[in-house]
């Protein structure tokens, strides 16, 4: 306790000897924390009486004073307290499609059941729209590729690979795996991941120009497609986690895949609330990501 809220309890109980009860501490510590601040404010501040002990007039000028310093005291502590269990804290997160679909649920779920005040905003965009929802603050942190960013603090969490879809009765389905050459001359339906596209980087480093019909910012809008026989595509393995229903999903011979990390600008400038759940997210991320790899 601060030698003011020791003086306010002197007050309080009316005398050092009860105070010292109240507080645990040792009568003359009580009676030395009391004159360390009638020292620091140059005043005598009690008096001692056979009853106890009464407020001199200084004393009396100086206790509203001394008494908001213990009021904004206990209510800093209150503070604490509060944000230490996250209470009423919003976390704001920019994501994509296959994070706030498969992996952002379980770990919301399980940080809640720890941290029931905590609340969240998912801001769902491509890597370098949520690479500059960070830069500006707009999020607290978000998923990216770090292929894709740059001037951000990255950890990564895992990488995905991308899987073929395609209608069940197409030929290619009846392969075991599929070729980069034998997907880009069909009807191919795009994934839009913005200036850095994973596929499209694929394609042409093995020197090939898709034959894109559609080019598309949703996964599930791709897979509902590829169902009517608009075309094929190439998307994540756990985007597809639970929803490859009605496609044929097949290796590509030529590994595509990406590293999703988490990112934000200042770790120390993260509000409370973020950081413990980017810490979260950093222990827990991986485990999940690999349970929905196997499924």
């Amino acid at each position: 306790m601060t030698r003011y809220d020791v003086f306010c309890k002197v007050i309080e109980t009316g005398s050092f000897t009860r105070a010292a009860d109240v507080l645990g501490y040792s009568q003359s510590a009580v009676s030395q924390t009391v004159q360390a601040l009638e020292n620091e404010l140059g005043a005598a501040l009690l008096v001692r009486t056979k009853g106890g002990v009464r407020l001199t007039a200084d004393g009396e000028s100086f206790l509203p004073y001394i008494r908001a310093v213990c009021g904004a005291g206990q209510a800093l502590d209150e503070k604490r307290r509060e944000m230490q269990g996250l209470e009423n804290s919003v976390i704001r997160i920019g994501t994509f499609t296959s994070v706030s679909r498969n992996l952002l649920p379980p770990l919301m779920q399980q940080f809640k059941a720890l941290y029931p005040g905590a609340h969240f905003v998912l801001q769902q965009g491509e890597y370098t729209g949520i690479a500059r929802w960070v830069q500006e603050g707009a999020v607290d942190f978000g998923f990216v590729s770090p292929e894709a960013v740059s001037g951000l603090a990255l950890a990564p969490l895992y990488r995905d690979e991308m899987l073929a879809v395609l209608p069940p009765k197409h030929p290619l389905a009846a392969k075991s795996r599929v070729t980069l050459r034998e997907l880009a001359a069909e009807p191919f339906i795009l994934l839009d991941e913005g200036k850095m596209s994973v596929v499209k980087n694929a394609f042409a480093g093995a020197g090939l120009a898709p034959h894109i019909e559609y080019e598309v910012y949703d996964d599930y809008s791709i897979l509902a497609m590829v169902r009517q026989g608009l075309g094929i595509s190439i998307l994540y393995r756990l985007v597809l986690a639970g929803f490859g229903e009605g496609v044929a999903l097949r290796p590509v011979a030529e590994p595509l895949e990406r590293t999703v990390a988490l990112a934000w600008k200042s770790w120390d400038t993260l509000p409370l609330a973020a950081r413990r759940f980017a810490e979260f997210i950093k222990a827990r991320a991986p485990g999940i990501a690999q349970q929905l790899k196997e499924r």
